[in-house]
């Protein structure tokens, strides 16, 4: 996969500049047709409840996070089109939590922040240069946590509606940023499930590198309720140590 493919880029700076508190409103009506059954299992709560239990509500809401879990292909498909993609980054090995990790763009919920929505826009804009109008804000999970911290998340699912160029703003802290293809994603070939000690979770791969843990488990549940999801083998347990060492994520020692 090139740069190009992935949608791929690197930057010093932004190339727009941020509009806090705009486009912050969830328009769940406004959602593609292939993104639907996904935006409806959102509102309804199917899919928080296909998450595992330990990504479910709960933690110090003192120290909210948001991220955002962005969309892209073609609006009038009415299935998953063949351009789909969503958009990832992968954190620098530098930094203090989740070192390494793939991820969705996002972070912790500032005072200045109107909402989640709107601390989603902003951290997307900060870590890839998100021109955040546009996109179209489709709906919002109920809290998550993550196991390692207990710190609630709210995912925000949202479609780009018009492709912009995005890229690596501040390496210290997201060093690569993809726009993967979903195609990629739903093949079984790049489906494994990782497991360490007494945890087990769903894993993907992508052009050398693993997504697992929260990422992978929000991703999980995305496309079974979308009606993404193609078998895979789910029993088959890799190590996650072994997995880790053979990929480029380059993260530390669990």
């Amino acid at each position: 996969m090139t740069d190009r493919d992935a949608g791929i880029g690197r930057g010093d700076r932004h190339t727009v500049v941020d509009r806090p508190g705009e486009n912050t409103d969830l328009l769940p009506h406004a959602a593609p047709v292939w993104m639907r059954r996904l935006v409806d299992s959102v509102t309804s709560g199917e899919l928080h409840r296909r998450l595992p239990a330990y990504s479910r509500s709960g933690g110090d809401r003192a120290r909210r996070a948001a991220v955002l879990m962005l969309f892209s292909g073609t609006e009038v498909s009415a299935e998953l089109p063949n351009d789909a993609g969503i958009l990832l980054t992968h954190r620098s090995s530098t930094m203090r939590s989740h070192s390494g990790q793939i991820a969705f763009p996002g972070g912790r919920v500032d005072p200045g922040d109107a909402n989640a929505v709107d601390c989603a826009l902003r951290e997307a804009w900060e870590e890839t240069g998100l021109d955040r109008t546009s996109t179209t804000p489709l709906a919002q999970l109920d809290d998550v946590h993550i196991r390692a911290s207990g710190y609630p998340v709210h995912p925000i699912v949202a479609y780009w509606h018009t492709r912009t160029p995005v890229g690596v703003v501040s390496p210290d802290e997201a060093d690569e940023v993809f726009e993967v293809p979903l195609m990629h994603l739903t093949d079984p070939a790049n489906r494994l499930t990782v497991g360490w000690n007494n945890w087990r979770g769903t894993a993907f791969t992508i052009d050398g590198f693993l997504i697992w843990g929260f990422t992978a488990g929000l991703l999980d549940a995305a496309f079974h309720q979308a009606g993404w999801e193609r078998p895979w083998d789910r029993d088959t347990v890799h190590n996650l140590h072994d997995a880790l060492a053979r990929s480029r994520n380059n993260e530390g020692l669990l």
